[in-house]
């Protein structure tokens, strides 16, 4: 004899839903607890800002799915050797596969920013941010390209908004020390 249980049926589905936006590959997971952690390192105190960075790159370097993330690590490894070709062809297969995953963009904008090729790399910055506004390596990434085409207003503006969102981060402050006297002039 089988029992009918709809409301049973509906709890166990409802479950299954929950259960589903709360793991770790989750998109809406992974927004939440980035959200969550973007305003921590807002707020922290320095000392607190390096081990929520860690978080937040982890969690952005996870593209949910083994195969897309194991292109990730091979790009980057290829770029530690200074294999830039390589590493620009295994994130361009990334780019390809999983246009939607941010840090493959920001990935291969930095081999093609250390190749010399600054159009492409800036047109995957400019893709990687507007699939994540608040990756504050990419905005920082942004201002480099802008020093290095000698547009210090620009690149100034772009570290500000770096350290809106990462106001510990060390090489945005120091670009910020570096651009601050030709940008907001010399004190008498």
């Amino acid at each position: 004899m089988v029992a009918n249980f709809p409301k049973l049926k509906a709890i166990v589905a409802a479950t299954a839903a929950m259960a589903a936006l709360s793991l770790p590959g989750s998109g809406a997971a992974q927004a939440l607890s980035a959200e969550v952690l973007l305003q921590d390192l807002a707020q922290s105190e320095a000392s607190e800002a390096a081990a929520i960075d860690r978080e937040l790159q982890a969690l952005w370097a996870r593209s949910g799915s083994p195969s897309m993330d194991l292109l990730l690590r091979r790009g980057r490894d290829a770029m530690e050797r200074g294999d830039l070709q390589e590493a620009v062809e295994h994130l361009t297969a990334l780019t390809d596969h999983a246009p939607g995953f941010a840090r493959g963009w920001y990935e291969r904008a930095r081999a093609y920013f250390e190749i010399g090729l600054y159009g492409p790399s800036i047109a995957d910055l400019e893709r990687s941010l507007a699939l994540n506004p608040q990756d504050y390596n990419a905005i920082y990434a942004l201002g480099v390209v802008f020093e290095q085409f000698r547009q210090p207003e620009r690149a100034y503006e772009a570290y500000r908004r770096a350290k809106a969102i990462h106001p510990h981060h060390e090489e945005v402050s120091s670009a910020l020390e570096r651009l601050r006297p030709s940008i907001e002039g010399r004190k008498l």
